[in-house]
């Protein structure tokens, strides 16, 4: 790598080496690197080596839980990962294999990776126009693959520039919390004016609630944990399915706590990750993205063995109101569930999108529209569970609007075009004012209202097709994940690029 020195600074600062990291992600003796004795040479007037700067980039293939991955890692310790000490081949070539093999990849990156630097300019004799002739081939293959194969990067240490890029174009993304990610640097932004620290700048608490990277750790041991946790749940490329794993939770497991996790006062908030605990295979729910889009809570989980896309509402945040945010992120799993295969599963509690001036400034129609879009172009099977509110627009994409899903609704569900809290006004707001008791009418008004709005009377109509024991939602579930197993499709996903 770069030298003892620089290997001892590295471990000096509590990070492990590209190669100790490769060792400790993939399954012991698994790796077989390409390119190993890849760099820049200085030879003598006789053709003799003098010097060897290793690629500070190292890759190949390995396996993760038996199945073989590509994985390609910056080496910090040589010139910072820069492109100074790189051979632009090896990235591409990490890329092209992940591509034409149909391989999940692995980018662990630290510093530019494999970006340039100012000093570029002199060591090449000339400026470096991006993409360059040729040069766009290897960002091609950069965010084509996420339409291929799965991609899982890792962000263990300062990732900046093009390193950020590569951080960011995954299916997955994480960072422990003592690194940093941003377009350009602390010395960069400062001539802005904004002095500002590593974690001030691009720190896990920024990157993880701006949505730039999708989880944040204490440690690299738990960043590669996580990496082929991930990996677990999906097909190797989008012309297989995801694999389906044994289980020993009864599919029939009738939690007793379900009857009473939803308070009877509608103004009372509720945990949900509970419940959503309590309906899928026990320990299996993988929850990414969980610091960006708070009213939606996104992750991936086990049905009997099979491997769900699961979308649920929070209560805590906004009362599950869908923000600007929280619709990116809709977007953004759903299309990854149509990527691989992956049947959907919404616990829903949404009692329309948010409103305010924050909410208009911030374009929220716009972006719920694009997931009204997401929703509605999905093809993989829809199990919709409405747990608590169904109301509005937002309420309206709760499963895709052109085909057959699955739906059931608890006893705890309530629903309409809007709330009644603040509607009856507005709609009865002349008998209301010709009462001679104001307040009492309104009550009036709203216990009749209430009365019409159970669930039951919207069954007895059929425009709610089942009103279920929320104690038999595991098992309704599973029984949706068997019935999906059979007709989901492999091949590249071809209904994403219509978003309004």
């Amino acid at each position: 790598m770069g030298g003892v020195d620089k290997v001892k600074r590295q471990h000096d600062q509590g990070r492990l080496t590209v190669r100790e990291r490769i060792d400790r992600l993939i399954d012991k003796n698994s790796f077989h690197e390409i390119g190993a004795i890849s760099g820049i040479a200085e030879y003598d007037e006789n053709s003799e080596l003098k010097h060897l700067t290793p690629a500070n980039c190292v890759f190949g293939r390995g396996k993760v839980d038996g199945r073989t991955v590509v994985v390609v890692g910056d080496d910090f310790t040589v010139r910072g990962g820069s492109a100074d000490a790189s051979i632009s081949a090896k990235p591409l070539m990490a890329e092209e294999m992940a591509h034409d093999f149909r391989l999940p990849i692995i980018r662990v990156i630290e510093g530019s990776g494999g970006g340039g630097s100012v000093k570029t300019i002199e060591t090449r004799g000339a400026a470096n126009l991006p993409g360059g002739v040729g040069g766009t081939r290897w960002y091609w293959f950069t965010t084509a693959n996420m339409a291929r194969v799965p991609v899982v990067a890792l962000g263990l240490g300062s990732v900046a520039g093009l390193g950020a890029a590569r951080l960011a174009a995954s299916h997955y993304s994480v960072m422990t919390r003592n690194s940093a990610m941003f377009v350009a640097g602390p010395p960069v932004v400062k001539r802005l004016g904004q002095d500002l620290t590593k974690a001030e700048l691009g720190g896990a608490e920024i990157q993880t609630r701006a949505g730039g990277v999708d989880d944040a750790v204490d440690t690299e041991e738990e960043a590669f944990e996580r990496a082929r946790r991930f990996l677990s749940y999906l097909p190797s490329s989008v012309y297989d399915l995801p694999p389906t794993t044994p289980c020993t939770d009864d599919p029939e497991r009738a939690e007793e706590a379900l009857l009473k996790a939803v308070p009877r006062n509608r103004r009372q908030v509720y945990k949900m990750r509970p419940i959503i605990d309590a309906v899928v295979d026990e320990g299996s729910f993988f929850e990414v993205n969980a610091n960006f889009g708070r009213p939606i809570i996104t992750g991936l989980a086990r049905l009997e063995g099979c491997a769900v896309l699961l979308l649920a509402s929070d209560p805590f945040h906004y009362g599950g109101s869908w923000t600007a945010e929280a619709c990116q992120k809709v977007v953004r799993w759903v299309d990854f569930a149509e990527t691989f295969h992956l049947p959907v599963v919404y616990l829903m509690d949404c009692p329309g999108f948010m409103i305010g001036l924050e909410a208009e400034k911030s374009a929220t129609i716009r972006h719920g529209v694009r997931a009204m879009a997401a929703v509605n172009q999905s093809t993989v099977p829809w199990c919709t569970i409405i747990v608590r509110n169904a109301f509005g627009v937002a309420g309206v994409v709760h499963q895709p609007a052109n085909r057959y899903s699955m739906r059931y609704a608890w006893p705890s569900a309530y629903w309409g075009s809007l709330p009644l809290e603040g509607g009856i006004e507005a709609a009865y707001r002349a008998d209301i004012d010709a009462s001679d008791d104001p307040p009492a009418k309104l009550k009036e008004i709203e216990e009749r209202l209430n009365k019409l709005r159970s669930p039951f009377r919207s069954a007895e109509k059929f425009w709610v097709e089942e009103v279920i024991d929320p104690r038999k939602t595991r098992s309704l579930l599973c029984e949706f994940a068997r019935l999906a197993e059979p007709i989901r499709n492999v091949g590249p996903p071809t209904n994403m690029a219509t978003r309004p």
